[in-house]
C-alpha cells in the first residue's frame, strides 16, 4: 500500500485534533507539536480515542491536551527514575562480576573461552569484538592511562577494567557465559535463583534500551517477559496478591526489589511512592496496578515506611 499523508504545518495538525474533538490551548498545543512531534505525542492521546468502528477517529468527550501533556510528562519522569535504578543494576553487576570472575581465572581470564562456560564460540566471537572495539573507542582517562603504561603488552585491560566501558547488552552476555557458581553466587546474594535473575537481567535491558530511545514506558507490555520467583521460598510474589510479569507493575517491583538489596539506604522507593500518587486509578491499571495490588507484601512494606518510603499512595 502507498503511503499517502501529506506534510502539515503546526497550525494545521492543531485544527486536525481540533476536527476530532480534543480540547486545547492553540499556541501551548502549537508549541508543544514543535517542541515534541505530533506522531511521539499520539502515543499518548491514543487512549482517549473512540472505537474507530463507530466514531472514526474523535477522541472522548472531555479530553483535552492538558491531559495528554499531563501523561507525557508523567512518562518522561517514570523513565527518568527507571533508568537510575537500572544504572545502579548495571554497576552492581559489573563490580560483581569483574570480582567473581578474576578470582576464578584471574585478571585477563576473558581471552580464555574456557573460563566461560557458558557461551559458545559463535557468540564469544561477538563478544570479544565488542570488547575490543569499545576498548579501542573509550577516551576515558583509565583507559588512555592503561593503552600507554600497558598497551606494549595487552590488547585489552583487566576485568575490573574492562567491565567499566562495557555496555547492559555487553555485561549481561559475561553474566550468561560465566561458571555456575559466579552465577549462582550472584543470585545468592540477591536471593532469587540464576535463572530468574537471567531473565531479569535480559527484562532490564530491553527497558534500559527502550528508555534510551524515549519510548513510552508506563503502559508497556514487556515483550522479555521477566521470570517470576516461585516455591515455599518466596510467597510474597504470589500472596496475597500475584505479580504479573508483563505489566510496568511488575518492571518497577524487580527494580525496587533489587535496590532494597543492593542499595537499601536509597531514597528510590520513596520516588516511586511519590511518583504515582497522582495517577488515577484507570492509569494504574494500565500500568499493570490491578485490583488488590496495594495488598502486595513488596509493595506494602514501601508504602508504610519499610524502604525509606513516603507514604501510601
Amino acid at each position: 500500500m502507498e503511503y499517502a499523508k501529506l506534510w502539515l504545518s503546526y497550525d494545521e495538525q492543531a485544527d486536525r485534533l481540533a476536527e476530532r474533538g480534543l480540547g486545547f490551548d492553540r499556541d501551548d498545543l502549537v508549541e508543544h507539536l514543535a517542541d515534541v512531534g505530533y506522531y511521539r505525542l499520539s502515543g499518548y492521546w491514543y487512549i482517549y480515542k473512540q472505537d474507530s468502528d463507530v466514531q472514526g477517529e474523535s477522541f472522548t468527550e472531555g479530553t483535552t491536551f492538558a491531559k495528554v501533556w499531563d501523561l507525557y510528562t508523567f512518562d518522561r519522569q517514570l523513565r527518568l527514575i527507571t533508568l537510575d535504578a537500572i544504572e545502579r543494576v548495571e554497576i552492581y553487576m559489573r563490580t560483581q562480576l569483574a570480582y567473581r570472575l578474576a578470582e576464578q581465572s584471574g585478571p585477563f581470564g576473558f581471552l580464555n573461552r574456557s573460563t566461560l562456560p557458558n557461551i559458545d564460540q559463535k557468540a564469544y566471537g561477538h563478544f570479544m569484538s565488542k570488547c575490543f572495539t569499545a576498548y579501542d573507542r573509550s577516551k576515558t582517562l583509565f583507559i588512555e592511562h592503561f593503552k600507554k603504561k600497558y598497551g606494549d603488552s595487552h590488547g585489552l585491560p583487566p576485568y575490573w577494567t574492562l567491565v567499566n566501558i562495557m555496555d547492559f547488552g555487553m555485561m549481561l552476555t559475561l553474566f550468561r557465559g560465566s561458571p555456575n557458581v559466579v552465577k549462582k553466587g550472584i543470585a545468592d546474594e540477591i536471593g532469587i535463583p540464576a535463572g530468574v535473575f537471567e531473565s531479569w537481567l535480559l527484562t532490564l535491558n530491553t527497558v534500559r534500551n527502550a528508555c534510551a530511545h524515549h519510548d513510552r514506558l508506563w503502559n508497556k507490555r514487556l515483550g522479555n517477559r521477566a521470570k517470576i520467583p516461585r516455591g515455599r521460598k518466596y510467597p510474597e510474589w504470589h500472596k496475597p496478591y500475584k505479580v504479573q510479569n508483563s505489566t510496568t507493575f511488575c518492571l518497577l517491583t524487580i527494580l525496587g526489589y533489587l535496590l532494597g538489596r543492593i542499595a537499601p539506604n536509597s531514597s528510590w522507593h520513596s520516588k516511586v511512592i511519590q511518583l504515582l500518587r497522582d495517577r488515577n486509578e484507570e492509569d494504574l491499571r494500565r500500568m499493570g496496578f490491578y485490583e488488590g495490588w496495594e495488598e502486595c507484601p513488596i509493595w506494602k512494606k514501601w508504602m508504610q515506611g519499610g524502604e525509606n518510603s513516603a507514604g501510601k499512595v
